[in-house]
């Protein structure tokens, strides 16, 4: 994740109401944040994240409005304030404020403010004076980026001194919320977007899927990046480096690849891999803003040197190589998997950019190519033809011969790696039942390999992890049925590939915390609550398995209301009925 804005990246502006826009600030371009106004996307590329921009009115000279940079000191001066004023005086037992003097009712041992009354608060329309006429003309002239407007509104008031100050803050809060021209520049990464579709956008296109459950399928998954490593294989001489190896089934859009490639580095592109275009667009920007300073962001950014796009023409084309390190395999009901989230990440499954670092890792099938790969026809070779045809035909035509050649090589590659199977753990988060998925990839694990699986509701996830108990795999132990008849009524899985079902569940919830008024915000949005099921893939043992050595169990009989249990194991002595007699004696 880069530290400043960069032309043509996906970021999301924290507006006053606290609602997100996500968007790409592509150069000489103007972005329209709606009631808030409008500002030129060169004012901010190449300025660090997190800052809060401020929309000056715009004047009769220039033809667009400015932005400046709102110092810390002047977003959190009401907290400074509030922490620099802390004095109080007692007055016959009364805690009296001396800055409003105004009693409180509830103290604390140290004499510290709690609660102070609003018994006498009365919610009426009629104490505002302002009419929204008025507010509509005043927003019309001008309003120094809405803190004159907001001022103007506070003092005509009417009822304003006799607000507590908690219910003054929120009154200022909210007049600010809906008046002050400001933004905030927040980098988007994969859990400010499932917040960001989770509360405005259409929750089921990810399953409803939270960023705190992202994180738990992340940990139980040990997704992580893996150096180049060589495992010894089973011929004599024969070395393979395939470590970090992960097989999902993904049908959020691609929300989950994209936090399992950002936990294996494959998410962002880096200095090395943008094009020497990026890079001078880059040094524009940062070259205008020394410049311009830290101050009101003018016109100098979009008159003098304007930055231009990149051609996506100049873009280098190379061939993806096979990678078989920090690999990421995903199995699609369809026949293109539904990866449109990764847009955002400057990633586009149809026509991948051979400079981003996803491409190559990123392995796509079919679940008709895992299961019956004969009957796929993207599987089977293309007819083979001689030098001497491919030599008579048209350019265009050769083309298209040569592309099919690749594109059947590429997807049997593939096919055939995923079959061999191996994977160092399994992710699923689909709308399919989760018993037919197994079924089919968790032999494709190694030993030890995690298995998660995430599921909205719970119903799902309880019965497969009673196809998983101990109870299931003593009676498949038992019965010991033919691999073959599986999956039959009674055993829709194996039960003996993987060991310790456990369903978990994790949801953070926002909490007023206030003296006496602590509880949870009722604003919360309700939805799924969000299981997941984990499990590690275990190898049976082959053949039959015996206990050997001597194993003796002996009772000894109650003496003086006691009774006592030894256990006799091996060759170890322990006190038997006869020296207990002979005590006795």
């Amino acid at each position: 994740m880069y530290d400043s804005v960069r032309p043509n990246a996906f970021v999301a502006l924290q507006l006053p109401s606290d609602t997100l826009k996500v968007l790409q600030l592509a150069p000489n371009t103007t972005v329209s944040i709606g009631k808030y106004g409008a500002f030129q996307a060169n004012h901010i590329l190449g300025r660090p994240y997190y800052l809060t921009f401020e929309i000056l009115d715009k004047t009769k000279s220039a033809n667009h409005s400015c932005l400046r940079i709102v110092p810390a000191s002047e977003l959190y001066a009401d907290i400074i304030e509030e922490e620099s004023s802390t004095s109080f005086e007692a007055d016959n037992g009364k805690v009296i404020d001396s800055k409003d003097g105004v009693e409180y009712e509830a103290v604390g041992q140290n004499g510290q403010v709690i609660m102070r009354s609003n018994r006498e608060t009365v919610d009426d329309p009629g104490t505002q004076i302002m009419t929204m006429v008025e507010i509509e003309a005043l927003k019309a002239e001008g309003t120094g980026s809405g803190k004159d407007l907001i001022s103007k509104i506070l003092d005509s008031h009417s009822a304003l001194d006799k607000k507590t100050a908690f219910a003054l803050a929120k009154y200022t809060l909210r007049k600010e919320k809906k008046y002050m021209k400001r933004f905030t520049v927040l980098p988007l990464d994969v859990p400010l977007l499932s917040n960001w579709i989770l509360t405005e956008k259409e929750p089921m296109k990810i399953m409803e899927l939270r960023e705190e459950s992202v994180a738990l399928i992340g940990s139980w998954s040990n997704v992580h990046f893996e150096p180049s490593v060589q495992i010894p294989g089973i011929n004599d001489g024969d070395s393979k480096a395939r470590a970090g190896r992960w097989l999902m089934v993904d049908e959020t859009g691609g929300l989950l690849v994209a936090a399992m490639a950002e936990k294996l580095r494959l998410l962002d592109m880096t200095e090395a891999d943008m094009g020497p275009e990026d890079s001078e667009m880059i040094h524009l920007s940062e070259t205008q803003q020394l410049e311009s300073g830290n101050g009101d962001l003018g016109n100098d950014a979009s008159e003098g040197n304007s930055l231009e796009p990149t051609p996506k023409s100049n873009i280098s084309q190379k061939p993806a190589m096979p990678i078989e390190i920090n690999t990421i395999t995903l199995i699609h009901a369809n026949s293109q998997p539904n990866l449109s989230l990764l847009k955002y990440f400057h990633f586009d499954s149809s026509n991948p950019n051979p400079a981003h670092p996803l491409t190559g890792h990123l392995k796509t099938l079919s679940w008709l190519q895992l299961i019956s790969p004969d009957d796929d026809v993207g599987y089977n070779e293309p007819e083979t033809l001689s030098n001497e045809v491919l030599q008579s035909w048209k350019s265009g035509k050769r083309g298209n011969y040569y592309r099919k050649r690749r594109r059947w090589e590429r997807t049997k590659y593939i096919v055939d790696e995923t079959r061999a199977g191996g994977f160092d753990g399994l992710i699923v988060a689909s709308v399919m039942s989760p018993v037919t998925i197994l079924h089919h990839v968790v032999p494709l694990l190694r030993g030890a390999a995690q298995v998660v699986v995430y599921s909205p509701t719970i119903e799902s996830l309880a019965e497969l992890a009673d196809y998983y108990s101990s109870a299931r795999r003593t009676a498949f132990a038992t019965e010991t049925p033919d691999p073959t008849t599986l999956p039959s009524e009674d055993f829709p899985v194996d039960p003996t590939l993987l060991l310790a079902p456990t369903i978990q569940t994790a949801r953070c919830r926002s909490w007023q915390v206030l003296p006496g008024r602590t509880h949870p915000l009722m604003t919360g949005r309700g939805g799924s609550e969000g299981y997941i099921f984990t499990a590690t893939r275990v190898l049976p043992a082959e053949g039959k398995v015996e206990a050997r050595g001597r194993f003796k169990r002996r009772k000894l009989d109650d003496y003086e209301g006691k009774s006592d249990v030894n256990l006799q194991h091996g060759s170890m002595d322990s006190v038997g009925e006869d020296s207990l007699g002979s005590d006795h004696n």
